[in-house]
């Protein structure tokens, strides 16, 4: 005993052992910090309030136990909106996800019915709940297919017949006749 007692003293008087060792220890709190939070990363897209550029941002979300849980909690992020103040919701702020179900690889979300009109500080509905698909289907791999409804009715992401949901802004089509400035 007085060996082993010896031997951490003078390992523990060296400050180059002892800085590693407190380096070490500091590396291992912070991974078990970690893992035992059960933190994912994924992305959210946004839209910035003056031009309209795509923008992402990347959270940090807490990892629930069941796929259905984790795509619940991101959906209900993304209706939260944006951290940063320039950049545009994709939904009105009292938009609430009713149910959301996932099953055999395809998601069902049912959301209030003001997620059918724009949010106040703009916005093109069928754009938002397209941004939302493409975002669900890059953060979860599992995710074949999704299905929105607004109070039980199915959402089509295809604009109807003589309705353009496209905004004022030219095509990038439209733009190669230009010359850049």
């Amino acid at each position: 005993m007085k060996a082993i007692f010896g031997a951490i003293v003078n390992f523990l008087t060296n400050p180059i052992k002892r800085s590693i060792l407190l380096f070490v220890l500091l590396v291992f709190v912070a991974c078990f910090d970690f893992f035992s939070l059960g933190l994912a990363r994924r992305t959210f897209v946004f839209y910035t309030a003056d031009t309209g550029v795509i923008v992402v941002e990347d959270r940090m979300v807490k990892h629930t136990r069941t796929r259905e849980n984790d795509i619940i909690r991101y959906v209900e992020e993304v209706l939260l909106g944006p951290v940063n103040p320039d950049l545009l919701p994709l939904f009105p702020r009292e938009t609430r996800l009713i149910s959301l179900i996932y099953r055999d690889r395809v998601v069902y979300a049912n959301l209030t019915e003001s997620a059918a009109f724009p949010p106040r500080e703009g916005g093109n509905v069928i754009d938002n709940f397209r941004t939302l698909n493409d975002s669900i289907l890059r953060n979860f791999s599992y995710v074949n297919n999704i299905h929105f409804f607004i109070d039980g009715n199915a959402v089509s992401l295809e604009p109807l017949n003589g309705f353009s949901t496209e905004k004022s802004t030219p095509h990038t089509e439209d733009l190669q006749d230009y010359p850049e400035t």
